[in-house]
């Protein structure tokens, strides 16, 4: 049976007539898909029609009725289900159920049983019938994506939807770190932790669903889509962080008492009436003190005593003046990595002639003074043959030019020196002439 709304809710003209051009309805495909289901349209506008007390009611009573795990419902069921409700109340819900095609009545078995219509319209409305918390929207919409993957069932236009979320969401933390505020920030903190808890809950159902191979070009189109808008959610945890961070530096702590401005701010917040903060603070009036007159004679006398520079007179640039002699200074590099590189220039030079010279055990190197300095000179090795390091200039440079390169074993042994206990085990090797560098 079909419904039929209220005069006064009957709209003249079709959908295409509200387009400049009636044949551009078709081309829109949501509007199209919508077309297809104008019985469910049909079943949620009567069932929402009215007041809101109204639309409450029949709500709460098809989805009461959606939820029991009976198939078959005699009347007395029903009463029995809302005894609260009043007979008259009642009667007209479910009048209103049976004239949208929700609610059946079998004459033959004198029962009531839900038509699969009702079954569609109540999966359409299910999040209503979910505890509200935050985030809910996003994890709806990543519930039914991450189901319909697992069921092989995946749909553009939920893919569509949720990426427009994340989108959102995006954008509305952006504008949060970028405006600096720590009220802004620890608000949307608890919000931000739970949108990319989400996200990584779901991530490996995106994953597959964004590499799977799709038949449909537009479902593979909106999947990489959507794995875009997920990197760039995750990709901010760490800007969210730093703008903490900030916010954490920049916080006034007041004296010695350990309280931050911070806590200054919160409580403020929290209180109510900030006008009662002042008090009496303001009930003796205000007596004004005044500079004495001399004073202020003395400084208008020294402010037009005062050499200012003459306008009209022109002033040229100041006469040439040879410059006093100075010395240059520039940064030097420490000692160590000098001493460094001539000893292993030494241990070249004196190999014997056309015979690579013998390998060098990295205590023969390293040890040798202070233990700042052995450790300095420990950790120049890695440079030595160094691709990156070879092309600098200066001493960084001529020590990764160096034929040489150090072969370190995961493994520590005793040192024969006062300042050292233990050192890296390994050696200094020469380079061979077809031996490529580290």
């Amino acid at each position: 049976m079909d419904f039929q709304p209220p005069l006064e809710e009957q709209e003249t003209g079709s959908f295409e007539s509200h387009f400049r051009d009636p044949s551009l309805a078709a081309e829109a495909p949501l509007a199209w898909l919508l077309g297809q289901r104008l019985e469910l349209l049909d079943a949620l506008r009567g069932l929402l029609s009215g007041g809101q007390a109204t639309a409450r009611l029949r709500l709460w009573v098809f989805l009461e009725l959606a939820a029991l795990p009976q198939g078959r419902l005699q009347r007395d069921d029903l009463n029995q289900l809302f005894f609260s409700l009043r007979p008259e109340a009642l009667d007209a819900t479910l009048k209103r159920l049976r004239d949208l095609d929700l609610l059946v009545w079998d004459a033959t078995a004198q029962d009531y049983h839900l038509s699969a219509l009702a079954q569609r319209l109540q999966g359409l409305l299910a999040p209503l019938a979910r505890g509200a918390g935050e985030g809910d929207d996003m994890a709806a919409l990543l519930a039914q994506v991450a189901g319909a993957q697992a069921l092989g069932l995946s749909d553009a236009g939920q893919i569509q939807h949720l990426h427009a979320q994340l989108a959102r969401r995006h954008d509305e933390f952006a504008d949060v770190i970028a405006s600096g505020s720590e009220a802004r920030l620890r608000d949307a903190q608890p919000r931000f932790e739970r949108a990319l808890q989400l996200v990584e809950r779901a991530g490996e159902a995106l994953t597959a669903l964004i590499r799977g191979n799709h038949d449909d070009p537009r479902l593979e189109r909106e999947a990489r889509a959507l794995g875009r808008g997920q990197a760039r959610l995750l990709s901010m945890a760490s800007q969210f962080t730093r703008a903490l961070q900030q916010a954490d530096r920049q916080r006034i702590t007041l004296g010695s008492t350990g309280i931050t401005s911070s806590d200054v701010r919160q409580w403020l917040q929290a209180r109510g009436g900030l006008h009662e903060l002042l008090g009496d603070a303001l009930s003796a009036g205000l007596h004004p003190v005044f500079v004495s007159g001399h004073e202020l004679v003395d400084v208008a006398e020294a402010e037009f005593d005062r050499d200012r520079p003459d306008p009209g007179r022109a002033q040229g640039l100041p006469p040439a003046a040879q410059a006093e002699p100075g010395t240059l200074e520039a940064l030097r590099m420490p000692e160590e990595l000098e001493a460094l590189i001539g000893q292993l220039a030494r241990w070249t030079e004196a190999a014997p002639a056309g015979a690579p010279p013998p390998a060098r055990p990295v205590t023969d190197a390293v040890l040798g003074g202070r233990y700042a300095q052995a450790a300095y000179r420990m950790q120049l090795l890695p440079l030595l043959g160094d691709a990156q390091a070879r092309a600098l200039r200066g001493l960084t440079g001529d020590l990764a030019r160096s034929p040489w390169h150090a072969a370190l074993r995961p493994e520590l042994e005793a040192a024969q020196d006062p300042h050292v206990a233990l050192i890296s085990a390994g050696t200094l090797e020469p380079d061979t002439p077809d031996e490529p560098h580290a």
